[in-house]
This record gives C-alpha cells, sequence and structure tokens, in this order.
C-alpha cells in the first residue's frame, strides 16, 4: 500500500520547443490511467537544481534531454544527489551525457572531463560528437541480458528514437567500467546507448542516450519511464515505513 503520493523531480529547462517535455504531462497522465502509478511532479530548472535542498524530499530524479543545459553544474547535482542518495534515478538523452560526466569526475576522478557541446577546445572530452548525428534517428538497441534494462525493457533487442549529436566516448570506457559502471544496452555498431549501476550500488540508476519520452504516440509510457515511477512508489514506501 502506498501512504505517500510520490514526488518525482523532473529536471531540465523546460521548454514548448522540446518535443520530449511537450510529452511529459500526457505521460504523467498515461502513467495514472494506465499503470495507476501516480506522481507529484516538479519541475526544476537546471540552474535551481544545484541549490542547497533543491531536491530533498523526492522519490525520483529525472534528468531529462534538452542541452546545453543553462547551468551544467545544476544538471551533474541532480546526478550526483541521485547518486550518492539512492534515489531512483533516470536520465535521457542529455541526462544519459551528463550522468557519464558526473560519473567520469566524482567517482573515476577525471576532474577534467568535459562534455564537448559545453567546451569544444578542451581535451578530455568524455562526451564527444557522434561519428553520425542521430537527431530524428530511429535504431535497434540490443540489450545485455540479465541486465536491469533487460528486466525493465522485457526483450534482448528495441527500437528507440533518438534526438542528439553528443554520445559516449569509447576512449574512455574501461575507466568507467573499472569504477563500476556498466554499459547494459549498444547500437548494431556496438556503440554505447545505455548505462546502468548494479543492484548492489544502487535501487535505481538507469539512463539512455535514446529518447523513451518519444516512443509510440504518447499515449502510454515508455517501460523505462514505467519502471521509475514504479521504483518512485517503492522508495516513497520505505520512506513512509521508516518515519512512521
Amino acid at each position: 500500500m502506498t501512504y505517500l503520493t510520490p514526488r518525482i523531480a523532473l529536471v531540465g529547462d523546460r521548454s514548448p520547443a522540446v518535443r520530449s517535455h511537450a510529452r511529459i504531462p500526457g505521460l504523467l497522465d498515461a502513467l495514472a490511467e494506465h499503470d495507476r502509478l501516480v506522481l507529484d511532479a516538479y519541475w526544476i530548472p537546471t540552474e535551481n537544481a544545484g541549490e542547497p535542498g533543491a531536491l530533498d524530499g523526492f522519490d525520483a530524479i529525472w534528468l531529462l534531454p534538452g542541452s546545453p543545459y543553462r547551468s551544467e553544474a545544476g544538471a551533474l547535482a541532480a546526478v550526483r544527489t541521485a547518486r550518492e542518495r539512492g534515489i531512483p534515478f533516470l536520465g535521457t538523452c542529455a541526462g544519459f551525457q551528463h550522468a557519464v560526466l558526473e560519473y567520469a569526475r566524482d567517482v573515476c576522478g577525471l576532474t577534467d572531463a568535459v562534455h564537448a557541446e559545453e567546451h569544444p577546445d578542451r581535451e578530455q572530452q568524455v562526451i564527444a560528437p557522434l561519428s553520425c548525428s542521430l537527431v530524428g534517428h530511429e535504431g535497434a538497441v540490443t540489450v545485455t541480458p540479465g541486465s536491469l534494462a533487460e528486466r525493465v525493457l522485457g526483450t534482448t533487442r528495441t527500437q528507440e528514437r533518438y534526438h542528439c549529436a553528443y554520445g559516449l566516448n569509447a576512449a574512455y570506457l574501461d575507466r568507467l567500467r573499472a569504477h563500476g559502471l556498466r554499459f547494459s544496452g549498444a547500437d548494431e555498431s556496438g556503440e554505447v546507448r545505455i548505462l546502468e549501476l548494479s543492484d548492489q550500488d544502487h535501487p535505481f540508476f538507469l539512463a539512455s542516450l535514446f529518447q523513451p519520452e518519444l516512443s509510440g504516440d504518447g499515449t502510454r509510457a515508455h517501460a523505462m519511464i514505467r519502471a521509475l515511477a514504479g521504483a518512485a512508489v517503492a522508495h516513497a514506501d520505505t520512506a513512509w515505513s521508516v518515519t512512521a
């Protein structure tokens, strides 16, 4: 039984020009109508996300598309807050990119790691331009058996939509893996499209370079979004039981 409506932070610089943002209200309605997953959602601009206490009391954090963010520091703070506090986290598109960047800096010790979109002249581009832009692209993703992504999606192969031109620089894969970041989905050329943390490291931490917000006609939530909502419910239940 859920005693409190889970609170979810939608971190991103909301804009009607961003198609995925425009879909969010309908997806939240679909979660309530079709999946009986009711969330109390709050949009938090990136420039506010890094302020003390800005993300306190939330049961999930979703770092949404829309880069370059108005505040890179705020986006990274959202990732770090979710990762360190065990708050269910989903990062999509730019959310995936900044999850990689936060992990590279704060876990792997790559303090000079940058996102090429923000710092095109810097050397340590952990997030770099894709060899071929994925803006408007749709393609197959192969999912690692036994991974969180496979449990969430219920399949080892899925067709997904993108709207991005930056991704993980493969030169840093081994360093990130060695420090515990898991890469559980790849496109047909083997380039990383999904990342996660293990169940031992985090209750729910998942990110995709593709945009699940764009799946279908927007009347049903993608499996990743449903899974985040379910994780938020579990987090709220646990928080209630601890304080009751």
